[in-house]
């Protein structure tokens, strides 16, 4: 099965918007094992949407449109289809009464300019949508079967899983691809491609995939075939991948979080945390308070950017800061010992650092970054990190959040303590 892609939208084509619908799309195709050979991008335009439609419509198994089924002006997207492939398009009643029924339940009056929503292409079938007022459809054209999906992200992400996913598992016989993405941290993604070398002596390279980023190396396995052969197939990889990369590994799953995975650890020790941010200004902070229930294990922390705050709220002494910097390993134990008193925390995690453009020294360049934890108990000291990282002041500042959650996770694996 070939499959194309178009996403329709004028601010698709500009420089604030990015296209990320078909990336979502794209991996329910992959695993479901359809070629996508295209994906197209097109302008709010009558014309130009029923020349794509027309032309992917002659040349693919299935063509997944996104965008244009709201209700204003420019959004011409069934008018559009209707004229690529030369059907009529006519207001469906039944569809209209769902619309306004939907609207008074929410105790609104619908718009007038909502009953476009209700029109159907020739041959289409509608599907429900019931995360917002835009109407799905589904037609077929010769080959092809055509999805009109809504561009509203979470609604896209909601028909596709109602409607797309179960016509596509009819149409493979059970022959589909399966991935499981292994998050690790702490390495750089050439030395885990390194680790990885007995994994690529034993299975085929094109399961799998290293997608390297400021801190972390997914490690993404997919595998195809009959389900219950896939399934032992993978089982398989990913228990190799997993012995190779060891320690580094912190999660599963392509919506794992480093911070969410310390949460856990923290919440099941019944332990807390405080931190203490100089170069990332907050940002380990907001990180953490991004779990939910994060007040069971998050107390607080302080944005001491200036030296003097890491004298006066932090206890660093002025003497410390003069003779080893500010960025430093000295002082950033100094500030996470500082931070863990302060607000009665288990732990203590601190960041200092020189992120850019200026700012930088030959002894201390930009990038120079020092991270250290507090454990409160002299005989299990928390770790600190001192290191030179590459990229901009926000690759830089993420960078080191990263390596900040990834030092307090492996101290509380390895020590198993509060």
């Amino acid at each position: 099965m070939r499959a194309a892609i178009l996403a329709v939208g004028s601010e698709l084509l500009g420089e604030d918007r990015a296209e990320t619908n078909s990336l979502w799309l794209a991996r329910l195709l992959a695993d479901h094992g359809v070629e996508l050979v295209r994906k197209v991008a097109v302008a709010d335009q009558e014309e130009a949407i029923a020349a794509e439609i027309a032309r992917l419509a002659a040349s693919h198994d299935l063509v997944l449109v996104s965008g244009g089924l709201g209700p204003t002006a420019d959004d011409v997207t069934r008018e559009a289809v209707a004229k690529g492939l030369g059907r009529p398009l006519a207001r469906d009643a039944r569809l209209e009464q769902e619309l306004r029924a939907r609207y008074a339940s929410l105790g609104r009056r619908m718009p007038e300019i909502n009953r476009k929503q209700a029109d159907l292409i020739g041959g289409g079938v509608a599907l429900a949508n019931p995360q917002g007022t835009a109407p799905g459809q589904r037609l077929e054209a010769g080959r092809a079967t055509l999805f009109l999906l809504p561009g509203v992200p979470h609604e896209l992400v909601a028909l596709s899983e109602r409607y797309v996913a179960p016509w596509l598992a009819e149409r493979t016989g059970g022959e589909a691809r399966e991935r499981i993405t292994v998050r690790t941290a702490g390495l750089p993604e050439s030395e885990v491609d390194e680790r990885l070398a007995p994994v690529y002596a034993a299975f085929p390279r094109e399961e799998i995939t290293v997608l390297g980023s400021a801190g972390e190396v997914r490690v993404r396995l997919t595998v195809g075939g009959e389900a219950e052969a896939r399934r032992t197939h993978l089982g398989a990889l990913r228990a190799a991948v997993r012995e190779a990369l060891g320690e580094a590994v912190y999660a599963e799953g392509e919506e794992a979080s480093l911070e969410g995975v310390v949460g856990a650890l923290l919440a099941a020790r019944g332990a807390t945390l405080a931190v203490a941010e100089s170069c990332t200004g907050g940002l380990l902070g907001e990180r953490l308070t991004r779990v939910p229930g994060a007040s069971a294990f998050f107390l607080g922390g302080v944005i001491a950017y200036h030296n003097r705050l890491k004298t006066e709220w932090l206890e660093v002494a002025p003497a410390l800061l003069a003779e080893a910097g500010a960025v430093s390993p000295a002082v950033a134990r100094a500030m996470a010992e500082g931070v863990r008193t302060r607000c009665g925390a288990t732990h203590g995690l601190a960041i200092s650092g020189i992120a850019g453009p200026a700012g930088g020294t030959e002894e201390k360049p930009v990038g120079t970054v020092a991270i250290a934890l507090a454990s409160g108990d002299p005989a299990v000291p928390g770790g600190q990190l001192f290191l030179r990282l590459p990229g901009d002041r926000n690759r830089v500042r993420w960078h080191a959040s990263q390596l900040a959650l990834d030092l307090l996770r492996r101290h509380l694996l390895v020590t198993g303590e509060g």
